[in-house]
């Protein structure tokens, strides 16, 4: 089977799961008899749904969330680029700051998130740092993996044409670990959507996780899974965006 039949198989296979999950919801529901405000039906959802919708709330909360996830990746994408060009072209870097940056990693992140909105504040700059870090280490992992599987070859030829450093970074660095970059960047897109959730848990008045904390303290269960439905479709728009990207700027591979 050829690999776009492939594609377009898989795609209908998800597509059929998603609509066989909605009546089987439906089923549990009915046989189960459990009150609304532990397991509301899809048809209890889909009404809170178009109510949040309408009155606005659910858009307004929303776009407050996708704002502190695209800034917190933007941070930290960069940032991680950044340190982890150094320390793949360092190894006397990498020795020094490696074991910090992996012991970072065994702090998790709802530990710290009290202390940034404590120390940062309750707005949304306390969120961009918690999605930022979240993010961090597996873009930095994939930067440093990424340049140094860069052949030696390549360089040589690039030596031996009398590139300048700035022409060797642009025209064969990037290029050659843009693939291992953007795969790190695919992960981080759906991470930082649980960075903003996090710190929006912690503290906060308006966003997804407000929502998910106002329905959980209304028993309004109904309006806790409009507000997860909607954080999964922010992390599956982020993971098809890196995926665009990546067959927009990897068409060479084909």
């Amino acid at each position: 089977m050829k690999p776009k039949s492939i594609h377009t198989l898989t795609r209908w296979l998800s597509l059929v799961s998603l609509l066989l999950a909605i009546p089987l919801w439906a089923l549990v529901v009915r046989v189960s008899g459990l009150p609304k405000f532990i397991l509301p039906s899809p048809a209890d959802v889909w009404t809170r749904f178009l109510k949040a919708l309408t009155d606005g709330s659910l858009l307004y909360h929303t776009a407050i969330t996708l704002s502190e996830v695209l800034l917190g990746l933007l941070v930290g994408v960069c940032f991680a680029t950044i340190v982890g060009y150094a320390l793949a072209k360092s190894r006397t870097l990498e020795s020094v700051l490696s074991p910090y940056l992996v012991a970072s990693q065994a702090i998790p992140i709802v530990a710290i998130a009290p202390l940034l909105v404590i120390w940062l504040g309750d707005g949304i700059l306390s969120k961009v740092i918690i999605c930022a870090l979240i993010v961090f280490f597996p873009v930095l992992v994939n930067t440093v993996v990424g340049v140094r599987a860069v052949s030696a070859a390549l360089y040589d030829l690039m030596n031996s044409l009398r590139a300048t450093r700035w022409q060797i970074l642009w025209k064969l660095e990037l290029p050659a670990s843009l693939p291992v970059l953007l795969g790190g960047l695919r992960i981080g897109a759906t991470l930082s959507v649980i960075g903003a959730i996090v710190g929006e848990l912690v503290d906060a008045e308006e966003g997804l996780g407000f929502l998910l904390q106002l329905g959980d303290f209304q028993y309004d269960t109904s309006m806790v899974f409009v507000a997860v439905f909607m954080l999964v479709f922010l992390a599956l728009g982020l993971y098809g965006a890196v995926t665009l990207l990546e067959r927009r700027f990897l068409k060479w591979q084909k």
